[in-house]
């Protein structure tokens, strides 16, 4: 396993140690989150540990119910106890970029009802500032060239993700488009993330302002991997 994959693994084992019997738990997407899911259901089939899971997508929800974690959809729960996410930037008032997976509508809702939202990452997606990432913005179809227009005249380069192995654009969980955004730079999350929502056709944006209790970053030192806390 190469450094990168090993620092992700152990972020997201790391992660899951914080987990206890009893708690609703919000299951990220992507490469890190996946490696805290699967502990997930280690710690079920070897120590007992008993959650309900909250997938944040289809991805997610697949992944949980091969390692044989019981899931719950966000309307199904009362309360998330702990959410546990990657991001694709994190800067040091623990703002993020998320959105690269084109799952950060539901991350959203699932990380924002949660008491606790631990961000888990590589020290890769630390920055200064957020902007270098694409900003990621979900759009209605029916809307996606009135919100290109808007978001070039904010400053932006809108771009329309395309699929992979497909024709045509990534389609969302909620059968949306992705649309990214190209800043030179961001230096108010919040108040961008405002704008970016009140634009009409715009369901959610990858900025997550506020959100974040704590952050585990995987760095490697020598030839060994540690997991810390971002102060």
């Amino acid at each position: 396993m190469d450094l990168t994959r090993l620092m992700k693994q152990q972020v997201g084992i790391t992660a899951a140690q914080r987990v206890q019997t009893g708690m609703v738990v919000g299951l990220g997407t992507g490469s890190t989150a996946a490696f805290a899911i699967a502990e997930l259901g280690r710690r079920q089939r070897e120590e007992g540990l008993q959650i309900i899971g909250v997938p944040t997508s289809f991805s997610a929800a697949v992944q949980a119910k091969q390692e044989g974690l019981p899931v719950r959809t966000i309307d199904q729960v009362d309360q998330v106890d702990l959410a546990i996410d990657g991001a694709d930037e994190v800067d040091p008032q623990r703002n993020l970029i998320k959105g690269g997976g084109a799952a950060h509508t539901l991350e959203k809702i699932v990380d924002g009802r949660a008491d606790s939202f631990l961000v888990v990452v590589d020290q890769s997606k630390l920055v200064q500032q957020l902007g270098a990432f694409p900003l990621p913005v979900e759009v209605l179809p029916a809307a996606v060239y009135g919100v290109m227009t808007a978001l070039t005249k904010l400053g932006g380069t809108p771009q329309i993700r395309l699929g992979v192995k497909k024709d045509g654009p990534v389609i969302t969980d909620h059968g949306n488009f992705v649309v990214d955004v190209q800043f030179e730079a961001i230096p108010d999350p919040a108040a961008l993330e405002m704008t970016l929502n009140n634009i009409p056709g715009v369901l959610e944006n990858g900025l997550f302002v506020g959100l974040v209790n704590e952050v585990l970053v995987g760095r490697v030192v020598g030839d060994q991997v540690e997991v810390y806390t971002l102060s």
